[in-house]
């Protein structure tokens, strides 16, 4: 693990090795590695950043009107399973009349920034050997999701210029927040916004380009004046939109498989930060070592000509992937990411 090379690597400046991060929710495989090693997972395994976000002290839960879509089985005993409630948007006329921001209020600036701060300086001590980002989740359609459920956000967003100003209001609330973090300390930001599916947009995607890209490009401002690097990060195939999150001022981009890691090296390797690799989660999980070390090669092979470029399996590591794959992964990886 390296602070150094993970602050290089974002600031495209050249490293001794590629740089590495993950994201984790396997419990077993975070205790066999830490019993083996005496170490923190994140330090045994080389972590050069640490994924972070933060939308403030207080949930929109406790502020206004949420939608619970619950959560499907899926760590180990089923300890993450929570059943949907319904939603208390009631008619579509409610849900044209929301206003975010009327719905959850500002928070005080001053406290704010330092709540951001705090939160930053915590996570700088407890990850030290690690680059730890500041950064907000429910940016825009995230924030619709989470207001709405999917239902009514697609039952809403057939109404284009009532779905824009929806946006607009979650984008004000957004803005409020990328003004705090701007103002703390922090070197590197991730913007996460889940605006496509797997399938890709689920939208017109003009309506992206004339209503949410110019958005980020103004959330993005404030972070960039202050000298901030802007990670974009969405799950789903957003593979059509990566000149346009360019181009709205992203510093780099945190994807899953579904966008093709090879043609965002072919355009982007250069100038950008790629955190992803060709390792697939249902590799870890299905595959046998000869299917991971071949992903790993082709992550390798695309990986070394990118200044930028942050190791880590697409989507996640999760609590079903077979404790040896996933070893033998990182074993292998360590052998042949040196530059």
């Amino acid at each position: 693990m390296s602070y150094r090379i993970g602050i290089d690597t974002i600031f495209l400046r050249p490293t001794p090795r590629l740089g590495h991060t993950e994201y984790c929710s396997h419990e077993g495989l975070r205790a066999v590695v830490e019993a083996k090693s005496s170490q923190r997972f994140e330090d045994a395994w080389d972590f050069d950043l640490i994924w972070n976000t933060h939308d403030g002290p207080t949930p929109w839960s406790e502020r206004g009107r949420t939608t619970d879509m619950g959560h499907a089985e899926f760590l180990e005993g089923g300890i993450d399973r929570r059943e949907a409630t319904p939603s208390p948007f009631r008619t579509i006329h409610e849900v044209h009349a929301f206003d975010a921001v009327c719905e959850y209020g500002l928070p005080d600036m001053d406290g704010l920034i330092v709540f951001y701060e705090q939160h930053y300086r915590e996570g700088r001590q407890q990850y030290p050997e690690q680059v730890f980002t500041g950064g907000y989740y429910k940016t825009m359609v995230s924030g619709a999701i989470e207001a709405f459920g999917w239902e009514w956000l697609l039952t809403a967003a057939a109404y284009h210029d009532v779905f824009e100003r929806i946006l607009d209001s979650i984008f004000r609330l957004s803005l409020h927040h990328y003004h705090a973090w701007a103002r703390t300390s922090i070197e590197v930001f991730i913007c996460h916004d889940d605006m496509v599916w797997t399938q890709g947009a689920f939208m017109n995607p003009a309506f992206y380009r004339r209503v949410i890209f110019p958005r980020y490009a103004a959330l993005w401002k404030p972070l960039k004046k202050a000298g901030k690097k802007v990670l974009f990060c969405s799950d789903g195939d957003w593979n059509m939109f990566l000149e346009d999150i360019a181009d709205a001022g992203a510093d780099g981009f945190i994807f899953e498989p579904m966008v093709p890691l090879d043609r965002v090296v072919r355009d982007f390797g250069k100038t950008h930060v790629v955190v992803g690799s060709a390792v697939d989660c249902r590799t870890l999980t299905f595959g046998n070592t000869d299917a991971i070390r071949a992903q790993v090669d082709a992550t390798i092979a695309l990986a070394m000509d990118c200044p930028g470029f942050i190791v880590a399996v697409g989507n996640h590591i999760p609590s079903n992937v077979p404790v040896e794959n996933a070893l033998f992964y990182m074993d292998y990886l360590r052998a042949h990411w040196r530059r």
